[in-house]
């Protein structure tokens, strides 16, 4: 049994079984990747996969529980490395973070730059998708931290720390009826045509349960992932805009009124996950401590130690009194 061989059914499974995107992710050939899959079947004795002629179609039931124990072979691999890594050069090597644009746009401008201040030598690296995109990037392993507010608890080897609070604002045009308004209402903001995020991203359920909770069905005329193009469509006159309260730029968005609307909405709290297991190097403790203050080497390593899914998200709920808001 060769290391090769299991990042192959690894990659293969991670695929959905399509050998060609596997082969071509471990920049190898097709051919190679199918006869070392069938070299380990044989050394085993079963079959990993099913096969429809040439395809593979499904994973047997030998092939689930020897894909579960080669991800966490392959963990351990890295961390292997991470840990040598620490040692030969305590300031040196990589960071992968999987994010939303809000985030990267507005929330994570100051943290990398102190970051990057600080650790010169330290490759950093920025992916942006939706939050199940970024929480399954995290979870397997292709980014070492995931940051979002939507759908961090869809994997249990996720450990989710909750890093600060935020608020909604709503948007228009100076002209607009409500521009003026002191005391705005949900029923004033569904009486209009609302421009805000795409359903699963930046806190939209908090947004869609706050309208559903006074029995007020809005009118999404239309929805967007970047909160840079909902304030292009407000200034077209589209509709009036409900975006991150952090999203508002006094300078760059002073021909739009801002109104605040954390009365009308649930606060949202952001968080950043990692796998369970996974070895932190110390450039990776300062970047979630920049980024979140109270996530201190104690705290993250004692929620990181347990391994019971629930009790690490109670534990972490106890941090909420304490978050910042921004």
């Amino acid at each position: 049994m060769k290391l090769r061989q299991l990042r192959y059914i690894h990659e293969v499974s991670r695929r959905g079984l399509n050998v060609t995107a596997a082969s071509l992710a471990l920049y190898t050939s097709q051919p190679g990747v199918s006869k070392q899959i069938r070299v380990l079947e044989e050394e085993l004795g079963v079959d990993i996969f099913e096969r429809s002629g040439k395809h593979l179609t499904q994973v047997t039931p030998a092939g689930r529980r020897i894909l579960e124990y080669t991800e966490r072979v392959l963990n351990e691999i890295d961390n292997i490395a991470r840990i040598a890594g620490e040692y030969r050069d305590t300031d040196a090597g990589d960071l992968s973070i999987a994010t939303t644009h809000t985030q990267a746009r507005y929330a994570l401008p100051p943290v990398v730059t102190g970051f990057t201040a600080r650790y010169p030598k330290v490759s950093l690296h920025l992916h942006q998708g939706s939050p199940p995109q970024i929480s399954k990037q995290a979870a397997e392993g292709q980014a070492d931290f995931a940051i979002a507010t939507e759908a961090m608890d869809l994997y249990d080897q996720l450990v989710m720390l909750p890093c600060y609070r935020w608020n909604r604002c709503v948007l228009v045009r100076p002209e607009h009826p409500l521009a003026n308004k002191p005391d705005l209402t949900l029923e004033d903001v569904a009486d209009h045509p609302i421009v805000t995020y795409t359903f699963g991203f930046t806190g939209r359920s908090q947004l869609d349960r706050a309208f559903a909770s006074r029995g007020l069905k809005p009118n999404l005329i239309l929805t967007a992932v970047d909160a840079d193009v909902i304030k292009t469509y407000v200034r077209l006159g589209l509709g009036i805009g409900i975006v991150a309260d952090m999203a508002y730029d006094t300078q760059t968005d002073s021909d739009l009124v801002r109104l605040p609307a954390g009365h009308l909405f649930e606060a949202s709290t952001t968080h950043i996950g990692f796998r369970r297991g996974m070895f932190l190097r110390g450039y990776m403790y300062d970047f979630i401590q920049l980024f979140a203050p109270h996530l201190g080497r104690d705290v993250v390593d004692e929620i990181g130690r347990l391994a019971d899914p629930e009790e690490r998200r109670n534990r972490a709920r106890e941090l909420l009194p304490s978050l910042r808001t921004l």
